[in-house]
């Protein structure tokens, strides 16, 4: 079994004293080196004071034509070189790293975001970053949640009314549900709407549990004391519509996803006045893991009002 590693000495300065060293042992100047580091003259020397007194061992010997090292500073510049070369290999691979990830974009979103919004920011986000790849996947909130936790992708985008636990989020667009007939249905020519109860009590088309869409409806109903079991349940927008259109019952979707079968007459919206369906959008990442690079800048650009 290995032994144990020791923790690294209190003697060890950091490296920007070691870059100071190598600099006045390779110039010959306390000066000349301050100069080159951008750095004044006393603020150098003192750094210089301060190293000897950590090491516990005179580094220079100074004198009115500049510095010279003395045998150990000699040999503390030489192994300086060392550990700067090393530094300099961790910095070149770290950017390495940051170049290789800020080349690639994994998004998650709702089916929602996916459809109506995301496209556009996409657009936008090629003229910032022509060179990035950006793979997107569509799923309802939960899942994108668990995706972004798990670190399978870099920024999520989900509906519902609270920041998925263990992540931070933004809102960056408000939505609001609608309720929607096809042209057929009853409730197509009840113009003042339906109450909670009868939107309770409807055999309705909805979204599946874990969707930002079936939460937000929930809720709401749940505030007047009412359920709304489902007569179908469906995994995507557009089966949601086209169930409408059919006359299988009414539906609850975004209205963002609702524009043009409103225009047309195909779907009939129908109010629920005592209910408040409106919900946010929002943006979510790891706690603690601010996004970076094209991640933040997506971020970004979605900080604009969205229509509802």
């Amino acid at each position: 079994m290995p032994a144990p590693r020791t923790a690294l000495s209190h003697r060890v300065p950091d490296l920007g004293a070691l870059e100071l060293l190598a600099a006045v042992v390779r110039l010959g100047s306390v000066g000349r080196a301050a100069a080159e580091l951008g750095v004044t003259q006393p603020a150098a020397s003192a750094r210089i004071r301060s190293m000897e007194r950590q090491i516990g061992v005179t580094l220079l010997d100074r004198s009115p034509r500049g510095s010279r090292p003395t045998e150990a500073g000699a040999l503390v510049a030489e192994w300086a070189r060392q550990v700067l070369g090393a530094a300099e290999e961790l910095g070149a691979g770290i950017e390495a790293l940051r170049e290789r990830r800020d080349g690639r974009l994994r998004i998650a979103a709702s089916l929602t975001v996916a459809e109506y919004l995301m496209p556009g920011w996409l657009v936008t986000l090629k003229t910032v970053h022509p060179d990035v790849a950006v793979t997107l996947t569509a799923a309802n909130s939960t899942v994108v949640a668990e995706q972004v936790r798990g670190g399978d992708a870099d920024l999520g985008f989900v509906e519902g009314i609270r920041t998925p636990p263990g992540l931070n989020g933004a809102i960056v667009a408000a939505d609001r549900l609608v309720v929607v007939v096809g042209a057929a249905h009853p409730w197509a020519r009840r113009r003042s709407g339906v109450t909670a109860a009868e939107l309770a009590a409807a055999p309705l088309v909805l979204r599946e549990q874990g969707s930002g869409t079936r939460e937000v409806l929930d809720r709401a109903l749940a505030s007047h004391g009412g359920t709304a079991p489902p007569l179908l349940q469906l995994a995507s927008t557009t089966a949601l519509k086209a169930a409408a259109e059919s006359g299988a019952g009414p539906v609850v979707v975004s209205a963002l996803a609702i524009t043009d079968e409103l225009a047309s007459g195909r779907l009939v919206a129908v109010p629920v006045p005592e209910l408040d369906l409106s919900r946010p959008l929002r943006a979510v990442w790891p706690t603690g893991h601010r996004p970076s690079g094209p991640a933040r800048d997506l971020l970004s650009l979605t900080r604009t009002p969205h229509p509802t």
